[in-house]
């Protein structure tokens, strides 16, 4: 079993609560001040779980750099008061920096007994495959 230290416990309340922020915040009609808080607490979550430098070589790393200026970009359109420019932007930065994980989450998440079935009905197949990439891949 994978040991967890207390900071990445912690680190995954704070990205937990910054994704309920955020998702809050939307819900709301992009109340600003739920989207910053949101924002401000998913980087931090995300910094004590795999550590600060880790997340800074993640985001500054040469391909990432649109993803990563779009991302922090609309961070800042938004703290400006602009919270719909700026969650379409972050959101496009998010996606730009994070479509590598998702054919794992995918894959994962196809495994889970529940959304396992409801990923192989008929008219989620293709999207599934679309997402996910190559079903018949080893993982290691």
């Amino acid at each position: 079993m994978i040991e967890i230290s207390d900071l990445q416990k912690i680190g995954i309340g704070l990205a937990g609560f910054g994704i309920s922020f955020l998702f809050l915040g939307m819900l709301l009609l992009f109340d600003k001040g739920l989207l910053a808080i949101g924002n401000i607490l998913f980087i931090a979550g995300l910094a004590c779980v795999i550590g600060v430098e880790r997340t800074l070589r993640f985001f500054f790393q040469r391909h990432k750099v649109k993803g990563t200026t779009a991302f922090f970009g609309g961070i800042v359109i938004v703290l400006l008061g602009w919270p719909i420019i700026g969650m379409i932007i972050e959101s496009y930065g998010f996606f730009a920096l994070f479509s590598g994980f998702f054919p794992v989450a995918i894959n994962f998440l196809g495994r889970v007994p529940v959304l396992g079935s409801i990923f192989n009905l008929p008219f989620m197949q293709k999207i599934v495959q679309k997402l996910g990439g190559d079903g018949n891949r080893t993982t290691v």
